[in-house]
């Protein structure tokens, strides 16, 4: 599902959402077709680093020791020490409010247990569970890729809704983000665009417009 034909499809569909006096992300929705989803081997869990990023600001949470902490402390947003995580568990309902703040964390593998342990049940089913992250490794790249990646989620539904950018954002930049998830999602389908039923692209409050992939 590549091409000149594609790509001007999606500019199309992308300058038809309508201009509003707010921020708005835009997303691409593809319903899928002959997926079992039933089955949680068949479902899309990826990770899509950008090219042009998200054009919002991304939160990172990091739940390390002191030593990675220094390295990355101008670059995430949040820092939980082992500490701290140990108290989690005594406010869930500060914890929720939390993890439902930060796009993505990052944890120092020492702490994935006890991450695991306190976190799971919040983190888990919002798709929020860290990035294993060894001690000796410098965890600034890795924030700086996720500030430019989205989450392709399917579940039981063949519906994948995937952010590409926000209204603000330069066309060609959109268009270039939008051809690399469908890259990605295409790529990890059993049969490749055969089992891509339609594709959206949809505004925060905008009707969806259709994209014609062939």
């Amino acid at each position: 599902m590549e091409g000149e034909t594609l790509k001007k499809s999606l500019e199309e569909a992308i300058s038809k959402s309508p201009n509003r006096k707010f921020g708005e992300s835009i997303d691409i929705a593809l319903n899928l077709k002959d997926v079992d989803l039933s089955n949680p081997k068949n479902r899309i869990n990826e990770e899509i680093i950008l090219p042009n990023g998200r054009g919002r600001k991304v939160k990172i949470g990091l739940i390390s020791g002191n030593e990675m902490a220094s390295k990355a402390k101008t670059a995430a947003d949040k820092f939980i020490s082992a500490e701290e995580l140990d108290k989690m568990a005594e406010d869930k309902r500060a914890t929720k409010k939390m993890v439902n703040d930060i796009d993505f964390f990052i944890a120092e593998v020492a702490l994935m247990p006890r991450v695991g342990k306190i976190l799971g049940g919040i983190m888990g089913p919002r798709g929020k569970m860290p990035r294993p992250v060894p001690a000796n490794i410098d965890p600034v790249p890795i924030i700086n890729n996720l500030r430019r990646t989205v989450k392709a989620r399917s579940k039981e539904k063949p519906v994948i809704h995937i952010p590409i950018g926000t209204k603000d954002m330069e066309l060609e930049k959109l268009t270039q983000n939008g051809l690399e998830v469908l890259k990605r999602i295409e790529a990890k389908l059993e049969k490749g665009e055969d089992n891509i039923r339609t594709i959206f692209v949809k505004t925060t409050m905008g009707p969806a417009i259709k994209v014609e992939a062939k």
